[in-house]
């Protein structure tokens, strides 16, 4: 594919969802959200952070439609909003784990 194939539109959208994953604990809220429905206090507890600072996250998250809400009783659960999202997480992880090679240079 080249260039002209993407949209401007959704090229737009994909730096996006890459500048919100480029923050560290947001990326770790979704980390903590992958394996399965995660409530905002468990995720807070795991990454020792507030409450208010996750869920602030989780809605920037959401509106970027990379996690999905869940209300259970008194409680939200956050999962991934779909495969994509944990796919892409596996295979960036998979790119960043690659030995570099020498063409690098």
């Amino acid at each position: 594919m080249t260039q002209a194939d993407y949209p401007d539109e959704a090229v737009e959208q994909l730096a996006d969802l890459f500048h919100l994953l480029g923050d560290p604990s947001r990326l770790r809220i979704v980390l903590a959200c992958l394996a399965r429905p995660t409530a905002v206090g468990e995720i807070a507890a795991a990454l020792s952070l507030s409450s208010s600072l996750v869920s602030h996250h989780l809605r920037l998250l959401r509106a970027a439609r990379i996690v999905k809400a869940e209300r259970q009783g008194k409680q939200v659960f956050y999962a991934a909003a779909d495969a994509h999202i944990s796919t892409l997480l596996a295979t960036m992880f998979e790119h960043v784990a690659e030995p570099t090679t020498g063409m690098d240079a």
